[in-house]
Parts: structure tokens; sequence; C-alpha cells
């Protein structure tokens, strides 16, 4: 039994060094980052995986920036404004536009708030900028669902990665749920899929974060899809 894990090492380690072909998708997913309020810790971790897996395509799973001041929710009155807090956020994303220039990211409930305030508002569309041209990521695709090898990446506020698969009957990668992260295959006689929980990189100190003080930590990690959406693998980082 001693020799199981480094046996296991070893073999994703050759696995790991055989990914050189560009005709093969493999694709680093990245969770939850709610910027400003991210963990500066997790962009490294993120390239050293995107590195380690020799990934070619990048996708965020959703929620890129919090929007804590325009929340529908209870705001922390000592945060920072509308203003400053986007200004910070973009400043932040900036390092993540720096190492992943090209990249889709899925547009999640925190993304929205400031489109569904408008929406309250009854300001029509053409008021409202592109969330590329706001965040200045010019070359960042949004976008509410993305399918990818038969793989769907969606940002999850319809319930568990789980239980998504099951009722598309497709493999799954979603974010939205902090704490969760996983992968859970469903087998059947023809057929089998994967349901990924990706995980997150929030700052569970941040005051954006107080609503969730008394729950369960957050669960900090990435995750790839490898061989054209055959090999899901979780990646949590050491804290």
């Amino acid at each position: 039994m001693k020799e199981t894990r480094p046996r296991l090492q070893e073999g994703l380690s050759d696995y790991v060094g055989s990914l050189k072909s560009n005709s093969i998708n493999r694709v680093l997913v990245i969770g939850d980052l709610h910027e400003p309020f991210s963990l500066d810790k997790y962009l490294d971790f993120c390239i050293e995986q995107g590195k380690r897996f020799n990934t070619n395509k990048t996708i965020f799973i959703g929620d890129v920036i919090d929007n804590h001041f325009s929340s529908y929710h209870e705001t922390d009155a000592d945060g920072l404004g509308g203003g400053d807090e986007l200004d910070l956020a973009i400043r932040r994303l900036s390092r993540w536009r720096d190492a992943f220039p090209v990249a889709d990211v899925i547009i999640g409930n925190h993304d929205r708030l400031v489109m569904r305030k408008a929406q309250t508002s009854a300001v029509p569309k053409k008021w409202i900028k592109e969330y590329k041209d706001v965040l200045e990521v010019p070359e960042w695709n949004f976008t509410d669902r993305i399918v990818l090898d038969g793989v769907q990446y969606i940002h999850g506020e319809a319930g568990t990665a789980r239980m998504k698969g099951k009722s598309d009957m497709m493999p799954t990668v979603q974010g939205h749920l902090h704490t969760q992260c996983y992968t859970e295959w469903v087998v059947g006689e023809k057929f089998k899929i994967f349901c990924s929980q990706v995980g997150c990189g929030i700052d569970h100190e941040s005051y954006a974060m107080a609503y969730a003080k008394r729950g369960k930590k957050p669960a900090i990690g990435c995750m790839v899809v490898l061989d054209n959406g055959q090999t899901p693998i979780n990646l949590l980082m050491n804290l």
C-alpha cells in the first residue's frame, strides 16, 4: 500500500508530460473570482496548473466580478462605493487578462447584477456597454453557456452539477457553489457522463463574503478537462 501513491503520482507525471499536441483540447476551468475579492495566490495557482497540463483553452466559470455595491441583498455600509469597487475590480482583472488574454467567460449571477438593475429601472440595452468593454478585456468572450467536445460549461444557478448533468444527460462543469469541488461519474449500460464542480478563488475573509462566514469554508481550486472532454481533473490549492 505504501507504493500506491508514488506510483499514482509517477503515472500522472508521465501523463502530463505527454500533453503536447495542440490538436487535442485541454481546457483550464477557472472558478468564481468575485473580483476585487479573490485570493492573490489563486492567480498564480491557475497559471501553474495551465502550464502543468499544457492547456490550450481557458474558461472562466462565472462571477469574475462581485458587484457587491449593487447587490439586491444588504451591502457593507463601510465598503467601497460603486465606482471604486469597479475600478479596483478592473485593475485586478487586468492581471488575469495578461495571463489569459483569450478566454471564454460564463456570465454569472454576480456579473449580471448591474444589467438586472438596468432592467429594474427600464433602461434599454442600447445604453449598456458590453462586459468586455467595461472590464477592459477585449479578447474575452462573455456568454451564458458553452458546449465544447460534448461537455457543457455553465455557471450553475440551477442547482448542483450532479443534478444538472443528470437532468440534461450530458457531461457538466459548473461553479457558483463555492464550497463544492468534485467530479462524480454517472454510468449507464451504454454511456457515462461526469458532473463537476470547479471550486472557486474567493477571499473568504473579505467583507463581501461576510454572508457566508458562518457556513462552510470555500473549496479553493480550479480544474482541467483533457483529451477532448474525456478526462476531468479537479485541482485543489494548498492553503
